[in-house]
């Protein structure tokens, strides 16, 4: 019946352009119900993430609303809502875009089968990556554990372009009820880091859209050589926080790319194998989803890291004493986001030179940023603790002060991000002391000591990993 309504579940896909399900939606001619439910999974999220959710939502409803729809939020068990929402507006079914976490797939099996079973349309569709997790194979026909093979193999096969955006959606006859995204209070848990964090935000698909252009019009070129300083303004994209939310589709992305490529600016490969780096993590999450959890490499589950601990929470509030570890600290903590060579400089720190468990720098990530990808997240953090697929041997230990030397000779970003380094402070540096909790109690202290020597707390590691491997052995 085509006046039937369908109902479409979006999750982190916020936006209209090159969005294979929302395409078929329209292609359906059924009246169509966007909806979103705030269920256990949404819920659990970390203070930045679910704060920049809310952002997401609110954006997108407006993007609905000049199409002349609406977006109807639901909070509960995602089965009954979704049942719930059928039995109230008489709706043919429910589709939805994939997400590929163990959770996320053990939920939209459970509501697929469910829907199925009651006669419903149940239907879900790509357009989260650019190819889907199982569509890769090695010439034996396992799942690769290189990034260097996956890449050739991925970067070698045609992408159709990306869709266009839809223009209209058809209305249902009666609306159901929604709640109130503020009654949601989705940025409860940020207090007053909301405010400082969010000019640091470009919301939605058109400040997405928007940002690739500027990318790809002035960065795209030195790229390559510019990506690792972090005091180099527009030197990356900073699309991360919008692809995590699906404000803008990988496709966009890496037609954009290979568009820079054909024109020969020389650092658009490599943009394109950064993006397939995303791609790689959500492979290895669907074939060896123990990656989110457990030590991926086999005899690391009995390394001995330390679990939380002081050091750990000096790191974790930027009070450290190694100046570029605190101030990538701080910077996450001001924007939600960190430089990626940043990310490997505070990720071998903590599990290295301060020996302290990778899952606890995992955790702390999920709660502050607004990038927050949990493939990419824990590849990241495997990847530099040496636990990982394809990761950095254990021996590699980045160097505080010579990655520092290295990639951040004149001390711009130091300077821009601890306060105490500057006889005169920018109202930026500042701005941590008014975002962290008050119960930190950081107004006033002096910067500290550095609180493990770096020759010392290299030592202590490649004992321990000497130590490790000879017990294994």
């Amino acid at each position: 019946m085509p006046d039937q309504p369908l109902i479409l579940w979006f999750r982190r896909d916020f936006r209209l352009s090159d969005h294979p399900m929302l395409t078929a939606a329209v292609a359906s001619g059924r009246p169509l119900l966007p909806v979103f439910v705030l269920d256990a999974q949404a819920e659990s999220l970390g203070a930045g993430p679910k704060w920049r959710l809310g952002l997401a939502l609110e954006r997108f409803a407006q993007s609905l609303e000049a199409l002349g729809q609406r977006l109807i939020l639901r909070r509960g068990d995602a089965l009954e809502v979704l049942l719930g929402l059928v039995a109230e507006t008489g709706a043919a079914g429910v589709i939805w875009q994939r997400m590929y976490d163990p959770q996320a797939v053990e939920r939209d099996t459970a509501v697929k089968a469910a829907l199925k079973a009651e006669g419903l349309v149940a239907e879900s569709f790509p357009g989260a990556l650019l190819i889907e997790p199982w569509e890769v194979e090695t010439g034996q026909g396992g799942y690769y554990k290189v990034y260097t093979p996956f890449w050739k193999a991925v970067s070698a096969r045609g992408f159709a372009e990306p869709l266009a955006a839809v223009t209209r959606l058809r209305a249902p006859a009666v609306w159901p009820e929604s709640d109130v995204l503020a009654d949601w209070r989705l940025g409860a848990a940020m207090q007053r880091g909301a405010a400082v964090c969010l000019p640091y935000q470009r919301v939605g698909e058109a400040k997405a859209l928007a940002r690739l252009d500027e990318f790809i019009e002035g960065s795209v070129d030195r790229y390559k050589v510019a990506r690792d300083f972090p005091g180099q303004a527009g030197a990356t994209s900073g699309l991360s926080e919008n692809l995590a939310w699906g404000e803008i589709g990988p496709r966009t992305i890496w037609a954009a790319g290979q568009r820079a490529m054909h024109q020969g600016d020389a650092g658009a490969e490599h943009f394109g194998k950064e993006l397939v780096w995303r791609e790689f993590a959500y492979h290895l999450m669907h074939h060896s989803p123990q990656i989110l959890t457990q030590s991926w490499r086999e005899g690391w589950n009995d390394f001995p890291w330390r679990g939380d601990n002081a050091q750990a929470e000096a790191w974790r509030r930027g009070m450290t004493g190694e100046p570029l570890v605190d101030a990538a600290m701080r910077e996450m903590f001001v924007t939600g986001r960190m430089h990626n060579r940043a990310r490997m400089v505070v990720g071998s720190y903590l599990t290295k030179h301060l020996m302290t468990d990778w899952r606890v720098g995992q955790a702390w990530f999920a709660e502050c940023l607004t990038d927050w990808d949990p493939a990419s997240n824990a590849l990241g953090w495997q990847w530099v603790a040496g636990c990982g697929p394809d990761a950095a041997p254990y021996f590699r230990i980045f160097n505080p002060a010579g990655q520092a030397e290295k990639f951040d000779s004149e001390g711009d970003y130091r300077r821009r991000w601890i306060a105490e380094l500057s006889v005169s402070p920018s109202a930026e540096a500042k701005s941590f002391f008014d975002a962290v909790p008050r119960s930190w109690r950081m107004d006033g202290k002096a910067y500290p000591a550095p609180i493990v020597g770096l020759a010392e707390g290299r030592a202590r590691a490649l004992a321990a990993y000497a130590n490790s491997r000879g017990a294994a052995a």
